[in-house]
């Protein structure tokens, strides 16, 4: 039935040499009974004799098995600690990836459901768009955004430029204007200068006779 239940080889090997050693001893018990019944015959003496030696043998096998048994009992309980540490480790790195894991799919879900400013920019429709470049008609969403932002962007910049053409036009039309005022207040004072000193001359006129 033992055999059934223990399947290590060296616990077997002392299994079996246990039941030798009991066999043995129960031949020797048997053989000392003999002995009661009167003087036993040199037979039977050398028979116990060579019993005893079996059985010594057997026991001093036995003790050398059950020292082994026992080092190689506490080398597998070291490994099976070992092993159980390593399992521990493990177990830890998982649940440390398993909260990683938690957390980045918080993050990947907040940045999905974060309101990015691109989306609130005046960007042209996308069918018009696409009339304008054609060649964005096989780009998926995002590098249709980006495009599109890129377009946006291109526009901005062209527009700026030409505000800023605007603006120097303006500059260089408010300044000639001030040199046109500026030339008309001289020469009202060149007129105003040419009056007065004709003056005396109307006067002469005005006095001829």
């Amino acid at each position: 039935m033992s055999e059934h239940v223990v399947s290590e080889p060296s616990l077997l090997s002392v299994l079996q040499v246990s039941d030798q050693a009991r066999d043995q001893a129960q031949a020797l018990l048997r053989l000392t009974d003999q002995m009661r019944d009167g003087r036993p015959s040199a037979e039977v003496q050398a028979e116990i004799a060579k019993q005893q030696r079996n059985l010594l043998s057997s026991i001093a096998q036995l003790r050398g098995l059950h020292r082994a048994a026992c080092m190689a009992a506490r080398e597998t309980k070291s490994l099976t600690s070992e092993a159980r540490q390593e399992v521990d480790r493990l177990h830890l790195q998982l649940q440390n990836l398993y909260y990683e894991q938690q957390h980045l799919q918080g993050e990947i879900l907040a940045c999905e459901s974060f309101d990015h400013k691109y989306t609130q920019l005046p960007l042209i429709p996308v069918e018009e768009f696409l009339a304008l470049h054609p060649e964005h008609a096989d780009d998926d969403e995002n590098e249709l955004m980006i495009a599109r932002i890129n377009h946006e962007k291109a526009e901005r910049e062209a527009l700026e430029q030409q505000r800023q053409e605007l603006l120097k036009r303006k500059q260089k039309l408010i300044a000639d204007n001030k040199r046109r005022k500026d030339d008309l207040a001289n020469l009202d004072q060149d007129l105003e200068k040419f009056i007065d000193a004709a003056k005396p001359i109307m006067e002469l006129f005005e006095k001829a006779p």
